[in-house]
Order: C-alpha cells, then sequence, then structure tokens
C-alpha cells in the first residue's frame, strides 16, 4: 500500500509536468497550424504510456539508482576499505581511492553504452553517413570519454580541488580541436557530450558524486557532491573530435603511402 501511495503522488506529479507540454501542442495544432491532430488515438495512447513509463522512471530512481549510488559510493570510501582501519582520517589520501576511481570509470561507461539518447544519436549518425560513422564506434568512443570524465571527476572530489580550473582546461582544448577536426564531426561531438546526461546516466552518477562527498574526509555535498555531470558532458566532446582527427591523420598517411608508388 505505501509503494502504491508514494507512485500515486509521482504519477500526480508527472501529469502536472507533461500538462504544459500537451496544452502547448495541442494550442499550436489547432489554432495556429488549424490542423487536426494525426493518428489522435495513437498520440492519446502514446502519451499515456509516456507519462505512466516516466512515473514509473522516477519511482525506480527513487527507490533503487539513488540509494545504490550512495550505498557503492559509502562501501568504496569506507575506512576500512581504504585504509584497512576504522580511524577517522583528517585529510583524504587521493592514491588511496584507486578502487572509486575504476569504478567511476566502469559505471561512466557502462550506462553510456545503455544511455537511450546515445543510441539514437548513433543510429540517426550511421543513417546520414551512409555507414561512414559507425553506431558501435560513436558509442564506445562517447562512453570512453564518459568513463574518463567521471573517473576525473571523482579525483576532483577526493582531492577538493576547484572544479572550474578542470573545467576551462578541458573547454581551451574543445576550441583548439574545434580549429582542426573534420568539419564534419564537429557538431556531432558537441551533441555526444549533450546525449551523455539523460536518464541512465545522471541519476547514477549524481547519487555516487553525493555519495562520495559525503563520505570522504573534509568534503562537503553541498559544495563538492555535484560537478560530475559536467565532465560527463565535457570529456566525450574531446574524444569523439580526437577520435575524428586521429582517424583523418591515418586516411591521410595512407594516402601519402599509396601516392609514392604511383609518383615513381
Amino acid at each position: 500500500m505505501e509503494f502504491i501511495y508514494d507512485f500515486s503522488k509521482i504519477l500526480l506529479a508527472t501529469c502536472k509536468d507533461v500538462l504544459p507540454i500537451i496544452i502547448l501542442i495541442t494550442v499550436f495544432q489547432l489554432l495556429v497550424l488549424r490542423q487536426p491532430i494525426p493518428h489522435l488515438r495513437r498520440v492519446v495512447i502514446g502519451g499515456v504510456y509516456v507519462v505512466i513509463g516516466l512515473a514509473l522512471f522516477l519511482a525506480g530512481l527513487e527507490k533503487a539508482l539513488f540509494p545504490l549510488g550512495k550505498i557503492m559510493a559509502a562501501q568504496l570510501s569506507d575506512p576500512v576499505f581504504i585504509y584497512g582501519t576504522e580511524k577517522v582520517v583528517a585529510i583524504a589520501d587521493w592514491k588511496a581511492y584507486g578502487w572509486v576511481y575504476l569504478f567511476a570509470a566502469m559505471i561512466g561507461f557502462a550506462t553510456t553504452i545503455a544511455e537511450p539518447s546515445l543510441i539514437a544519436v548513433a543510429f540517426k549518425a550511421g543513417e546520414v553517413s551512409a555507414g561512414t560513422i559507425k553506431q558501435w564506434g560513436l558509442r564506445i568512443t562517447v562512453a570512453v570519454g564518459v568513463a574518463f570524465g567521471i573517473s576525473l571527476g571523482t579525483f576532483r572530489i577526493v582531492t577538493g580541488t576547484p572544479l572550474y580550473l578542470y573545467i576551462l582546461v578541458g573547454y581551451m582544448i574543445v576550441i583548439v580541436q574545434t580549429l582542426f577536426a573534420p568539419k564534419s564531426i564537429i557538431a556531432l561531438a558537441y551533441d555526444s557530450g549533450g546525449v551523455t546526461t539523460s536518464t541512465v546516466t545522471v541519476p547514477l552518477v549524481a547519487a555516487l558524486g553525493l555519495g562520495l562527498s559525503a563520505t570522504v574526509p573534509g568534503r562537503n555535498p553541498a559544495l563538492d557532491g555535484f560537478g560530475l555531470i559536467a565532465f560527463a558532458s565535457l570529456c566525450p566532446i574531446i574524444t569523439v573530435m580526437g577520435y575524428a582527427q586521429f582517424m583523418q591523420w591515418l586516411t591521410q598517411r595512407s594516402t601519402k603511402i599509396m601516392e609514392k608508388p604511383n609518383a615513381l
């Protein structure tokens, strides 16, 4: 009964959130475009599925994903696990948190591979490029970027270094890469950074950051717990453009090698 009560509250809140979107689309369709809503029955059924699905997803976040992320962060940063003793440590030793960095990288990679928005972008990119951009190639490249970014973000939490320094250096790298990367990949690289912060990645990553900052000595969840999502958005841009630049270099190199015998 408790779950039904909690779910009904989440469902009601979801309906309130979705209602402005429904009103906006309906008003534009009927009053601005002055066209009937096509396939009205399918649209209504699909809308009901979306609302129920969102409510179930939010309930799952509250009941499972957020607690799971916090539990894993607490266990990995437990002094008994890190230092082999229950003695309270005043200052965290960043070298002792190797398992935390590894777990962060693995959870970043796994959640990104499963991210529905990235799957959709990779599918469309492969479709538009006539197969030149491979779906799995793009997904793995983005996932590697997220894995590195989340691992770097946990390192920042453990060390307590300012977030803006990492973001500043990261976007300086992105600007330089943008000047030299193939023009056809730049827009896709920037989109790849955005699609990583969606339904699967954000809940676990946010819970991991908050849980880690709550257990690392000298860290404040309100000040240090957030920021991992920024790394998850920034680093895939770097890896996608870096991959494109590397492949362009390999293509140019192989072309030059093939041209040398012809020149002779």
